[in-house]
C-alpha cells in the first residue's frame, strides 16, 4: 500500500485477510501453497509463480523475547490487525469494495515524509527491537524524517538492538546503506549504529590534525559512503576504511595527525565485525580487501595496472578505485587532484581487459603439462608458472606459448634445481 501510493512499483505484495489459516488452504486449494507459518495464520500462494503472503487478521501477544509474538489471536476486525503494526505508513490496507483503509492517518504521514509509531512508540519498539533499525532504513531509503515521540523512542530504546539476531541486523543495516538520505541517517543516529557497531563510536568527533583533512574520522567516512554507489560492498568498505584510525593515530614533532598502518589494522577490524554480522564470506573477503588496499597507490602503468589485477580481480580492481575515488573526494578540496589518476588507471584497465592481456595464471599461454614436458615436478610447476607469469606481467615477455617455453629454457641462471 505505502509504494502504491507513492507511485513506486511494489516488489512484493502482502495480502491480509479475516479468512481463518484453513479458510485460506481451502479458497487457494487449486493453487501451489506453501504453509509458511500457519500457527501465525500464514500462507504463502505462488500466484502465477509470484509469491503472494496471505494473512489472517490478528492481534499478537506479549514478545517475550523482544522479537516475536508469544502467541497470536485471530480477529475478523482489520483494525485490530493494523494497530498491531509498526509505523502508521504500514498500517494501511486497500480492497476493490472499500478502497483505502487507513485508520491511523499513515496517508498522511507518507504525503508529509513523516515516519511515526502506530500508538505508543515505546511499546512498539519494547515489543520487537528490531522496528529501531528498520525505522532508521526507512528515514534513509524513504527520506522520511522521526515524528518527535517515535525518535525519543528510538533513542531512548536503542539497546534493544541487543537482542536481535545478527542476520537480521546486517539485512537491515545493509539496506539503511543503500539508501539515498544514508549520510543524514548515520550523521544523526550514530549512538544507535553504535550498539551494534561499537568500533565506530572513538570515530565521531575524532579530530584527524591533519592538513589533508577537513572533517573528523566519522564524518570523512560518511562522506566517502555517500561518494560512493550504493552497492553493499562499496559502503561497507567506504564506511570501515578508516575504523582503525583512533587507535594508529599519532602526532609527529610538528602537531601533524598521522595513522600509520591504519589500512591493515581496519581490515582486521572490518573482518571482526562482518564475521559478527554474519557476511557472507565471499562478500566479508571482498569488502577487507578493499579496505586494506585503500590507501596503496597504483603507478599508472600498464606492469603496475597488470599486477594489482592479478592480486584483486577485474571487479575488485575497479571496486578499490572506485572506493579510492571517494576516498579523495572526502579530504580537503586542495588535496582532491586525484580524480585524473584514477581515470588513467581506469583507462589502462580497461584495455588490458579489451586487449585480453594475460594478468593471471589461468590466463598464460602455457600450463603444468608443458612444463611437466621439460622435466619439471611437483612443486617446481607450480613456482616455474609463477616464474613465466610475472616475466609476462612485467613486460619481459609475451603471452605466447612458444615464446614463454624459449624465455623459460633460456632464462640465465635456469636450472631445475632453482624450481
Amino acid at each position: 500500500m505505502r509504494d502504491c501510493l507513492r507511485n513506486v512499483a511494489p516488489h512484493d505484495y502482502d495480502v491480509t485477510t479475516s479468512a481463518l489459516p484453513t479458510e485460506t488452504l481451502n479458497v487457494f486449494s487449486d493453487l501451489p501453497v506453501i504453509e509458511t507459518g500457519l500457527k501465525q495464520g500464514t500462507v504463502t500462494v505462488l500466484w502465477e509463480g509470484l509469491p503472494v503472503e496471505v494473512t489472517t487478521y490478528r492481534v499478537d501477544g506479549d514478545y517475550g523475547d523482544g522479537r516475536h509474538p508469544d502467541d497470536v489471536c485471530f480477529t475478523r476486525c482489520l483494525q485490530e490487525d493494523l494497530a498491531r503494526r509498526d509505523f502508521t505508513v504500514n498500517a494501511m490496507a486497500w480492497a476493490p469494495d472499500t478502497g483505502v483503509v487507513d485508520p491511523f492517518c499513515g496517508a498522511e504521514d507518507l504525503h508529509n515524509g513523516v515516519l511515526r509509531c502506530v500508538g505508543d512508540p515505546e511499546r512498539r519498539f519494547t515489543e520487537d527491537g528490531l522496528r529501531i533499525l528498520r525505522g532508521l532504513r526507512f528515514a534513509s531509503v524513504l527520506g522520511f524524517s522521526l515524528e518527535r515521540s517515535t525518535e525519543r523512542a528510538l533513542r531512548k530504546l536503542k539497546d534493544r538492538l541487543n537482542v536481535v539476531s545478527a542476520e537480521r541486523i546486517r539485512e537491515e543495516f545493509l539496506r539503511l546503506l543503500c539508501g539515498p538520505c544514508v549520510f543524514d541517517v548515520l550523521s544523526a543516529y550514530w549512538e544507535v549504529i553504535g550498539v551494534f557497531l561499537p568500533e565506530i563510536l572513538p570515530c565521531v568527533g575524532f579530530d584527524q590534525r591533519n592538513y589533508h583533512h577537513i572533517y573528523n574520522v566519522y564524518e570523512h567516512s560518511l562522506h566517502v559512503v555517500e561518494a560512493v554507489p550504493p552497492q553493499p560492498r562499496l559502503r561497507l568498505a567506504a564506511l570501515l576504511h578508516d575504523i582503525a584510525k583512533p587507535p594508529c593515530f599519532s602526532l609527529d614533532e610538528n602537531g601533524v595527525g598521522h595513522f600509520y598502518g591504519h589500512p591493515s589494522r581496519s581490515a582486521e577490524i572490518a573482518d571482526e565485525i562482518l564475521r559478527r554480522l554474519r557476511l557472507s564470506n565471499e562478500d566479508r573477503i571482498a569488502v577487507v580487501t578493499l579496505i586494506k588496499h585503500h590507501d596503496t597507490p597504483i603507478e599508472p602503468t600498464e606492469t603496475a595496472v597488470r599486477r594489482k589485477l592479478n592480486k584483486l580481480g577485474s571487479r575488485s580492481f575497479f571496486d578499490l578505485l572506485t572506493l579510492m575515488r571517494g576516498d579523495n573526494l572526502a579530504q580537503a578540496p586542495e588535496f582532491r587532484g586525484r580524480q585524473k589518476t584514477y581515470d588513467v588507471l581506469e583507462q589502462i584497465a580497461n584495455r588490458i581487459l579489451a586487449e585480453k592481456q594475460c594478468f593471471s595464471l589461468k590466463d598464460l599461454a602455457v600450463d603444468g603439462r608443458d612444463l611437466m614436458a621439460l622435466g619439471l615436478q611437483g612443486r617446481q610447476i607450480g613456482d616455474g608458472l609463477e616464474f613465466l607469469l610475472d616475466a609476462v606481467l612485467d613486460g619481459k615477455c609475451s603471452n605466447q606459448k612458444d615464446e614463454l617455453l624459449c624465455f623459460f629454457k633460456n632464462n640465465r641462471g635456469f636450472s631445475l634445481d632453482k624450481f
